[in-house]
């Protein structure tokens, strides 16, 4: 196991301990808990959104086949010198 210092606010660090000890666990444990859950959790809604992401564009091409092949309406067209950000 690597052991590393982390630089803890002291807030967090005195809320973190008091949690730790309501939940009777040490802060090693109580904090290795906390930070595997919050992996969990990320990684969790980076699969949610890879695999939405995947289906985005299916059924767009149906949709925008639908739309008539006209010019823009003058009220739509960007303003003269517009460029994207």
């Amino acid at each position: 196991m690597t052991m590393r210092a982390l630089q803890i606010p002291e807030s967090l660090l005195k809320r973190a301990e008091e949690l730790a000890q309501e939940d009777g666990v040490s802060l090693d444990i109580w904090v290795t808990s906390a930070l595997a859950q919050k992996i969990g959790v990320v990684e969790t809604a980076a699969d949610f959104f890879k695999r939405r992401g995947a289906n985005a564009g299916k059924g767009l091409e149906h949709y925008l086949a639908m739309v008539p092949d006209a010019p823009t309406d003058p009220e739509d067209e960007l303003p003269k010198g517009w460029t994207p950000q």
